[in-house]
């Protein structure tokens, strides 16, 4: 694998795992302020950013020894007002700066695996944003975000809330690899 894609893939690695454990803290804090949809959707986010991270693991199989990952992380948690704003500006980060970067590279090094796997994430996240501007908007308004079932592709990390289709529209995985996350999922 060539050294650009390879370091890319180590820190969206690295950015997917922090912003996994860092939804789950965002949870737990929305539970304390009695937003239980707003804790189940970041939980549903934490499994799908899970899900990216493997992906990207997945690719890195050929490594042996310690590598830095460089990773834009949001940190400074608060209430979940501004936990929302947390999430929603790495999201922000990742679909306008980060994976059309990552993806431009492994496009131009002929990486087709890692290409594939920064587009599957890049896709997920404009889906996380949507959801995360519609919970900041309840809280705003201090009520608990109107949310339906959300499900979680296991192959790609897809995230939609409603029912699942019967191929995700990205990896065109099938409608039972879809998980509906009502509480955190250990793997």
């Amino acid at each position: 694998m060539k050294k650009m894609t390879e370091q890319n893939l180590i820190n969206a690695f690295g950015g997917e795992s922090q912003a996994h454990m860092r939804y789950l803290h965002f949870a737990n804090q929305a539970e304390k302020e009695d937003f239980p949809n707003v804790a189940r959707l970041f939980r549903a986010i934490a499994h799908a950013e899970f899900v990216h991270a493997g992906d990207h693991y997945r690719e890195l199989k050929h490594l042996d020894g310690g590598f830095v990952a460089n990773s834009m992380a949001a940190f400074g948690p608060g209430d979940t007002q501004k936990n929302l704003s947390l999430a929603i500006a790495g999201e922000t980060f990742e679909i306008t700066e980060m994976y059309p970067t990552y993806i431009d590279v492994a496009k131009f090094q002929d990486e087709k695996l890692a290409q594939r796997s920064f587009e599957w994430a890049y896709g997920t996240e404009i889906k996380h944003k949507e959801l995360f501007e519609k919970a900041q908007k309840a809280v705003e308004s201090s009520c608990d975000v109107e949310l339906g079932k959300v499900q979680v592709c296991e192959v790609c990390g897809y995230t939609i809330e409603g029912e699942a289709p019967d191929k995700c529209p990205l990896c065109d995985a099938k409608k039972d690899q879809f998980v509906t996350l009502k509480k955190y999922l250990r793997p």
